[in-house]
């Protein structure tokens, strides 16, 4: 049987690319790799540097799609969790959130996994995202 190797990339769908890809650079620290526009699909798509080794985040604009809004409750996404080292990464995440007034939830331990910790906060389109430090 093949095992799986990691993940190769992440894709969210977003309501606006122009919106969505700037805040993504700022906040999370990405940087644009490679961007495709293809107008009879009606599909906008910019892949993000990875934020972990071999992982990278793409985001999607389907252009001519319904807009509602990002609901965790429904069958899809629930959230997204990245990683960091420990937590005193997770508090420089708390003050780099803060200066680019992004609202969060400060860092708490979960409710789920003893022992770890994590700031939950939303992109633009609502999406949850959390930095994630696991016991040291």
């Amino acid at each position: 049987m093949s095992e799986l190797a990691g993940m190769h990339h992440l894709a969210l769908t977003v309501t606006d690319i122009d919106r969505s890809v700037p805040w993504y650079v700022r906040v999370l620290g990405l940087k644009e790799v490679t961007r495709r526009e293809d107008q009879e699909l009606g599909l906008r798509k910019v892949v993000l540097s990875p934020p972990c080794e071999g992982f990278a985040v793409v985001l999607v604009q389907h252009t001519h799609a319904a807009r509602p809004p990002f609901d965790e409750r429904h069958t899809g996404l629930d959230h997204v969790a990245f990683r960091v080292a420990s937590r005193a990464e997770l508090a420089a995440w708390e003050r780099r959130l803060a200066d680019y007034g992004v609202t969060f939830t400060p860092a708490a331990p979960s409710r789920t996994s003893p022992g770890c910790e994590l700031v939950v906060f939303r992109d633009p389109d609502g999406i949850q995202l959390e930095v994630w430090a696991d016991p040291e």
